[in-house]
C-alpha cells in the first residue's frame, strides 16, 4: 500500500510545488490571514473532507474518516508568514513589500494538503481518522495554537504528529528528537522608576539608568549560580532605553528579553529568582519597579514511542544512513501546545541546497528551502499516520524492502 501511496503522492509534486510557490508570492504575516485559510478550505472542501473554519480565530481544520473503526491522529501544518523583505531573485519571490514566508509555512501546507489528497483517495481503507490541523500565527505570542485547542481542534484526537523544514540540514536527510527538543519561551518586561535630576547632582536622584543597567548585570549571575549546571537555560536581555541627553539623569528605564528553559523546574527557578533580583536591586537602589514575566510556548515533549515510529518510517524513506537524533532546539515553537494535550512527535526534514542558493538561516531575508523536502515530509506523514491507525501493520518488510500491510 505504502509504495503506491509514496508513488501517488511523487505524481503531485509538480502541482504541490505550485501551491507552495503561490503561497510565497501572496504572504500574510500572523494574525492577518485572510486569503490563505480561504484557499486551505477549498482544496480540502474539494477533497471531500469535512472541514472548520475559523477554528480559534483563523485556523482551518479539515476531517478525514475512514471507512474502518479506528484511532484518531492528527497532523499540522502552520501557514503565517514573517514581516520581512523578500531579497530572493527567484520567480515566486514575494509580491507583497515587507512580508514573506521566510520560515518555511509556505512549504509546510503544501505538504500537508497533498498529504490530504492522497489519503482522501483511500478513505475506505483507512482505519480510523485523520484529522489536518492548518494553524494561523505560529510567529507571534500568543501563537494560534493555544487559540485553535480552546475552539477543540484536539477533541477526540489521540496523537498529533508535527514537522518543519530545516534550512541548515541537507536535503535528503531527517531529524528525530526523543523527550524535550525545543526550549520554552518567556518574555519578560521590566520598568524601573527612579527620581530624575541634573547630571551634576547625583545625590539628589535616584538614577532609574543606573539601576537598570545593575539588574542586567545581576541577572547574569541567575544562570550560573541559581540553576544547576546539568541543566540547561539561557537567559538574554535584548533591549534597555533611558534618558535622551547628556545632562539629565533620567527618572525612568525599561528593559526587556526572553527566557529559554526545557524542563518546568527550571523554568520556575529563574522566574522566582528574576522576581527576587529584581525587587532587591531596586529596592537598594531606593527604586520602584514593575516587574512582567510572561509565559509563552513550554518546551517541545517527543513521545518516544511516535517518536521511534517515525525514526523508522523516515528512514523508510530516505534511507537508515540519512536520518539522525538531534540535538534539542533553543528555539520555540508552539507545537508543544498541542503535546500538553495529547501525546506526539515533532520531526526535522533537511531543505537545504548549496546548489539552489538555499543556504541562509530561518527568517533570514533571503531564506529559501529545496522544494524536494515536501516529498520527504509528506511521505513520513503518510507513513507515519498508517503505521500509527493500523497498529503497526502497515509497514516495510526490510528483508524484501518492500511495504506490506
Amino acid at each position: 500500500m505504502l509504495d503506491k501511496l509514496f508513488a501517488r503522492y511523487e505524481e503531485l509534486y509538480p502541482e504541490l510545488v505550485e501551491i507552495r510557490r503561490e503561497l510565497h508570492r501572496n504572504p500574510e504575516i500572523s494574525n492577518e490571514e485572510v486569503e490563505t485559510p480561504k484557499k486551505i478550505a477549498a482544496y480540502l472542501i474539494e477533497l471531500g473532507l469535512d472541514v472548520r473554519t475559523g477554528v480559534g480565530g483563523r485556523g482551518v481544520v479539515g476531517y478525514l474518516k475512514g471507512g474502518k473503526p479506528g484511532k484518531t491522529i492528527a497532523l499540522r501544518a502552520d501557514f503565517d508568514a514573517l514581516p520581512i523583505q523578500d531579497e530572493k531573485q527567484v520567480e515566486y519571490k514575494s509580491q507583497v513589500a515587507g512580508a514573506m514566508h521566510a520560515c518555511g509555512h509556505d512549504l509546510h501546507t503544501a505538504t500537508l494538503l497533498g498529504v490530504a489528497k492522497v489519503l482522501s483517495e483511500i478513505k475506505e481503507e483507512i482505519p480510523g481518522t485523520i484529522v489536518f490541523l492548518h494553524q494561523f500565527a505560529e510567529e507571534t505570542t500568543p501563537g494560534g495554537a493555544q487559540f485553535m485547542i480552546e475552539d477543540g481542534c484536539l477533541d477526540g484526537v489521540d496523537v498529533v504528529y508535527g514537522a518543519h523544514v530545516m534550512s541548515h540540514e541537507p536535503v535528503g536527510t531527517a531529524q528525530v528528537i526523543e523527550g524535550y527538543a525545543s526550549s520554552a519561551q518567556d518574555d519578560f518586561y521590566v520598568e524601573v522608576q527612579g527620581v530624575g535630576g541634573h547630571g551634576a547632582s547625583p545625590h539628589m536622584t535616584v538614577d532609574a539608568l543606573v539601576t537598570a543597567c545593575q539588574l542586567v548585570v545581576n541577572y547574569q549571575q541567575i544562570i550560573s549560580r541559581r540553576v544547576s549546571p546539568m541543566r540547561q537555560a539561557a537567559l538574554t536581555v535584548g533591549a534597555i532605553h533611558s534618558g535622551s541627553v547628556t545632562n539629565i539623569i533620567p527618572d525612568t528605564a525599561s528593559l526587556k528579553g526572553t527566557v529559554r528553559t526545557f524542563d518546568e523546574e527550571t523554568r520556575d527557578v529563574i522566574e522566582n529568582a528574576m522576581q527576587q533580583v529584581t525587587a532587591s536591586t531596586c529596592e537598594a537602589a531606593g527604586a520602584t519597579v514593575k516587574f512582567n514575566y510572561i509565559r509563552d510556548c513550554p518546551s517541545i515533549f517527543n513521545d518516544a514511542t511516535e517518536t521511534d515510529r517515525i525514526r523508522e518510517v523516515a528512514k523508510w524513506v530516505l534511507g537508515t544512513e540519512n536520518v539522525s537524533d538531534a540535538e534539542k532546539m533553543t528555539g520555540s515553537e508552539d507545537f508543544a501546545f498541542y503535546q500538553q494535550v495529547v501525546p506526539g512527535t515533532y520531526f526535522m526534514v533537511g531543505g537545504g541546497n548549496p546548489q539552489l542558493n538555499a543556504v541562509y538561516p530561518h527568517h533570514h531575508p533571503k531564506f529559501d528551502v529545496d522544494e524536494l523536502s515536501i516529498q520527504h515530509i509528506g511521505k513520513i506523514f503518510i507513513g507515519g499516520a498508517l503505521n500509527y491507525l493500523s497498529d503497526g501493520e502497515i509497514k516495510k518488510d526490510l528483508k524484501k524492502n518492500s511495504v506490506l500491510l
